[in-house]
């Protein structure tokens, strides 16, 4: 498995936020916490390439939301906050280094590779504050050709769909209902996570291996216990920016093809 990740902007303390209150971030203790992030990484087997600060870009280092990297092809996104949209010019040369054909979502349509969750050849979308209808109709059709289906989910209280789902194999997701109608999942078995950790949803995950936060031991508990291995990782300056640990790479099999 491979990964693009980007270092952290010393900006990142003048990141876009939606759901959650602005603290302090210190962008040294951010930058070593993003390294032990891409440590973590390397553990797994994911061969990571780093791509540089982007110092006019607080939010750079999620470089989820500029990119949907799929088997047969790339998507570049156009991300909801009009302040992230030039992150997307700032990565499509590694994308391109990547997918031999690379497509993209067009104005006025908005999405957050953080809203797409996808599971074989099903894909989920969050509705959210940036991701839109028309944006997930254009996904639909760019996708279609390769036997993709493409499902609007609509979402609440927090800012992308993975905040509130994503798997832990092909037919097992780790959810928080309140944010997300489980009734669209149906089709998989559901772990919940801990009710006093209601953002421990967002997990990443490496073959049959688990990387999620480390601020969330009771959900981690309970995914320990339903057989999965778990790495945990400090990133709490990252997730007072919002961010998450899926947030922070953009992952893919296989590549240039």
């Amino acid at each position: 498995m491979h990964a693009l990740c980007r270092a952290v902007s010393p900006a990142i303390a003048d990141c876009e936020l939606s759901f959650i209150g602005r603290e302090a971030i210190d962008a040294a203790l951010a930058q070593a916490q993003h390294l032990d992030y891409i440590s973590a990484l390397t553990r797994l087997g994911v061969s990571v390439t780093e791509l540089p600060a982007e110092p006019d870009l607080p939010d750079s280092v999620f470089v989820e939301d500029t990119v949907l990297l799929f088997d047969e092809l790339a998507v570049l996104t156009r991300p909801g906050a009009e302040s992230r949209r030039a992150e997307v010019d700032a990565i499509a040369p590694a994308v391109q280094a990547v997918r031999k054909q690379v497509e993209r979502i067009s104005a006025p349509s908005t999405i957050d590779g953080g809203d797409v969750l996808r599971i074989g050849k099903r894909v989920f979308v969050g509705l959210s504050q940036r991701s839109n209808q028309s944006a997930i109709d254009q996904l639909a059709d760019i996708l279609k050709p390769f036997g993709y289906s493409v499902t609007a989910v609509p979402m609440q209280d927090c800012l992308h769909l993975k905040s509130a789902v994503t798997a832990l194999s092909d037919d097992t997701l780790l959810i928080n209902p309140d944010w997300v109608d489980a009734a669209y999942f149906k089709e998989y078995q559901q772990i919940r996570v801990d009710e006093h950790e209601p953002h421990a949803a967002n997990v990443v995950r490496i073959d049959t291996s688990i990387l999620m936060p480390l601020s969330f031991p009771k959900t981690q508990a309970i995914v320990e216990a339903a057989g999965y291995a778990v790495t945990a990782v400090d990133v709490s300056e990252l997730q007072k920016a919002e961010g998450a640990v899926t947030c922070c790479s953009v992952l893919f099999t296989q590549w240039a093809i």
